[in-house]
This record gives structure tokens, sequence and C-alpha cells, in this order.
């Protein structure tokens, strides 16, 4: 049996992360180690993981980073594998990392696996859309060489659920430090180059989602895309994949027609715009600037130290 850690890091979970915590803390067979990285939370998100036993340290707000507070938290890890979750996503049952890492037991070149996201009890229909549409009934292992799935969307990974080999993770440096986001796909495109696979496991399941607004979608895009113009690398090696945004947006008004609620539509047709536009303008924010780059901007604390 593999030795597994969980690293998850905080900020004013809330009434959500209560729920999480428990989950997590119940998983069978048991978790070897709970690391929690709080942000500083100003609510009871410490408590909450205190009550379930979990270790806990505590960083400046400021100083999160996707990927290097990661792999911080990763220095001190002596387990098989690691796990990573937000605290948003509620697993789905007790042994949904079970069925996550068992991926590792019986494919020897995996070192890196996600698992498949549902969508929340109130997600409206474009969240639950994104859902259905990025994570499928259906499992795969793939490599580099591997047909499905097609160029950058073969090293797809989310670490709001997702397992890596701790030997791999640690050989390569782990995540690196100082990315807007995307640190998880950053490990799957360099495992995949050095001739290992990379796993989707869709019965190992957790449910999370967002109702995103549509500005909220424009910020997130844009942050996509400053990562992929930061890290081009990736899709020059795994190549790009043509229209995928119009298949989205177009998959997406059908299945809110398909849902019968159509008065979703504009709201789907006006998100679609603003993903496509903040995508272009994050491609080229060294053009836009640093003061209207963190404008524009989800995840503003990356803009302090560029």
């Amino acid at each position: 049996m593999m030795s597994i850690t969980v690293i998850l890091p905080t900020h004013n979970g809330g009434e959500i992360w209560q729920k999480s915590a428990k989950r997590l803390a119940f998983q069978k067979p048991p978790i070897t180690s709970v690391k929690i990285v709080d942000s500083s939370s100003k609510d009871n998100t410490r408590e909450v993981a205190e009550s379930f036993g979990f270790d806990i340290t505590v960083i400046d707000q400021k100083e999160f980073d996707h990927g290097g507070t990661r792999s911080k938290a990763l220095d001190s890890v002596r387990s098989d594998v690691v796990v990573f979750l937000t605290q948003d996503a509620l697993l789905c049952s007790n042994d949904s990392i079970s069925k996550l890492v068992n991926v590792f037991q019986a494919y020897p070149d995996v070192v890196c696996a996600y698992g498949r996201q549902l969508p929340h009890a109130d997600a409206n229909p474009l969240a639950q859309h994104a859902r259905f549409n990025s994570y499928k009934d259906k499992s795969y292992v793939t490599s580099l060489t591997d047909e499905f799935p097609a160029g950058f969307r073969k090293a797809f990974l989310s670490n709001s659920f997702a397992a890596y080999r701790v030997d791999f993770l640690k050989s390569i440096g782990a995540f690196p430090k100082h990315l807007i986001l995307g640190e998880d796909s950053y490990v799957a495109a360099k495992a995949l180059l050095s001739g290992k696979q990379v796993a989707y496991v869709a019965d190992a399941q957790v449910y999370h989602s967002h109702n995103y607004s549509a500005s909220e979608e424009f910020k997130r895009y844009f942050d996509i895309g400053v990562f992929h113009s930061s890290q081009p690398w990736m899709i020059e090696q795994l190549g790009r994949v043509e229209g995928e945004g119009v298949k989205f947006a177009l998959d997406q008004l059908k299945f809110i027609l398909k849902q019968g609620k159509i008065t979703w539509l504009p709201r789907s047709v006006v998100a679609s715009a603003a993903k496509y536009l903040g995508y272009k303008l994050g491609k080229r924010h060294k053009k836009i600037g640093l003061k209207w780059s963190r404008r524009l901007s989800m995840y503003k604390s990356y803009w302090n130290r560029v």
C-alpha cells in the first residue's frame, strides 16, 4: 500500500471548508498526513483543521504563490504519493483519494493523475457545462506519443484534485515559483516530455465548481493568457488545439438549450466573449503594461513580484 500525504492551501475557507475537511478526515484507508498551508485566514479555517488533527503552517497572504507555496510544503514530504486539493473541493466518497492513487500501482509510468470534478449543487448552467465538458466519464492514460488527448490538452491537470509520485515531482524541482497559475499543467507537460504518462481517473471524484461572472471569466482567462505567453515551450512541444474555444462556446449553447435554460443564452455568449478577449489581452500583457495587467488580472498578487 502506498503512503499518501495531502497538501491543501487554505484562506478563509468558510462553511464549505468545514464540509471538505470532514470528508478528507474520513477517507479510507486513512491518509498518512494532511498538511494545511493557511494564508492567514481571519475566520475559523485553522480551528477546523486543528479539530481533525491536520498539520498547519501559516503564511502571510501576500506570500502565497500557486507553485512556490505547494513546493515548499512538499519539501518535508516523505510519502510515496502527494495529493493536492483545494478547500472548496468536496470528496464525493470516502475512497475518492484511494481510487485516484490506485492508478500509480496499475501503471508504473504514470507520475501524475487527476480526478473528475463534478459541479456543486448550486452550480449555474455555465458552471455545470464547464465541468461536464472538461471532466468526462471515461478515464484515460496518455503519453506524448498517444493521439488522445490532442495537443496542449494532453497536459491538462488540476491541483483542485490531483496526485503525483513524490520522487518524480521532486526530481524535476517540483512546481516552479512565480507562475500566475497552471503549475499543475506545467508539471504534466514536463512528465510527458520526459517519457512518462499522465492519467485521468474518472471514478475518483470531487464536487468542485465556480459560478463565475463574465467579469471574473475575463480576469481568469487573462491570467491563462499570461501563463501561456510565459511558457511558450508548452504549446511549441505539445501543439495547439485549433478551434477549441469555439467548440466549447458552441457546445455550451447546445447544453443550455438541452437544459431548457433559454434565459442563460445571452449570458453564455457574453461569457464566451469575455474569455476570448481576456485570453487575447493576457497573451499581450507586456504591451499593456504592469498597471493595467494588475487591474485586468484575477490573481493580483502575482504582479507585485513582476
